[in-house]
């Protein structure tokens, strides 16, 4: 028998999440059916949307939402082979069974020199975001300057480093002086850190004294507050997340948007990823193509550990991370 270990959420979190909100169970899985196949998780990812996904769609003592890069271990299933690497959405979990519905291959052409797992980043639901999120809502073009927050993060970087491949001007924020170092390294333009900063509003104008043409948002509230003002005319915003907001117990209150929205005639949009599921490998090959090249550059903060997931996840939340927040078993 092969005893599965899972981490669930115990209750709600209220603000932040805390190490008491989970707790890590076992079950022994029962033995494997025709068709079906046993899985291994190698890398887990823990992401930001967990935490207002974790309210909106979870009971008390689920086992925690998210995916992972498992490696096949037994099948009974001749579509599946033992040793294949799947990308799942089975939750904080070490094994599981399966009988491959919602199980995506890695990339055929994924080389064996690349870390497989860029398939929960760089080249996978991040990435992915990232690319249509930019270049489907914000449609930057050649010379438009581009506006990114969590710079630094699975997302942000991926978005930065798209829009310089475009032709754009690049200006990002993040938490850190070492995250606005590798945001420097990766190509950007400008980048600044509005943790100390005296003034959002006079380092954005500083980074670009002309405006910004799209703004990729990741943060929301106070730098959203700060930056619609400095949208150039017929601005794009592509609205990704709001992780500043997402442990606020009561929603905060800002100033009005729409007067902003309506004289600078402003295009603002949010979007999940799923909407490009139909075009959802055209994305990955694409950024593998980069990555591959050159053109696009990563960076993982793994944790060691599946007893190390909850502080993995609290540790994004909070942004100790650069680059994909990774947990490997």
């Amino acid at each position: 028998m092969v005893v599965s270990k899972s981490w669930t959420m115990v209750k709600h979190f209220a603000g932040a999440p805390k190490p008491e909100d989970f707790k890590l169970i076992e079950k022994e899985l029962p033995p494997l059916q025709e068709g079906e196949i046993l899985l291994e998780s190698v890398f887990l990812s823990v992401d930001p949307y967990m935490r207002p996904y974790s309210r909106r769609i979870m009971k008390e003592g689920d086992v925690m939402i998210g995916s992972q890069v498992a490696r096949i271990i037994e099948s009974k299933n001749s579509a599946f082979a033992v040793g294949g690497y799947y990308v799942g959405n089975c939750g904080w979990t070490t094994h599981f069974i399966s009988n491959g519905k919602g199980l995506h291959p890695l990339l055929s052409e994924w080389p064996g020199s690349l870390p497989r797992s860029l398939a929960l980043g760089t080249v996978g639901m991040p990435g992915v975001t990232a690319y249509f999120g930019l270049l489907e809502i914000c449609n930057p073009k050649e010379g438009d300057v581009v506006l990114v927050n969590s710079a630094a993060g699975a997302v942000g970087s991926v978005v930065g480093q798209i829009a310089k491949i475009k032709g754009c001007k690049v200006v990002g924020s993040a938490g850190s002086d070492d995250k606005i170092q590798y945001l420097k390294e990766i190509g950007f333009d400008e980048a600044f850190n509005y943790k100390t900063v005296s003034s959002l509003e006079e380092a954005l104008k500083k980074a670009s004294p002309e405006g910004y043409d799209c703004y990729f948002e990741n943060v929301g509230g106070k730098f959203a507050d700060a930056a619609l003002p400095q949208m150039k005319d017929f601005g794009r915003i592509a609205v990704c997340g709001a992780i500043s907001m997402y442990n606020d117990a009561v929603p905060p209150s800002g100033p009005y948007i729409q007067p902003t929205l309506l004289f600078k005639q402003l295009r603002m949009e949010g979007f999940l990823v799923t909407r490009w599921s139909d075009k959802y490998q055209e994305g990955q090959k694409q950024l593998l193509k980069w990555v591959l090249e050159g053109k696009v550059k990563y960076h993982e903060h793994i944790t060691k550990g599946f007893e190390n997931m909850p502080a993995g996840f609290i540790g994004m939340l909070s942004g100790e991370n650069t680059g994909k927040a990774i947990i490997q078993v």
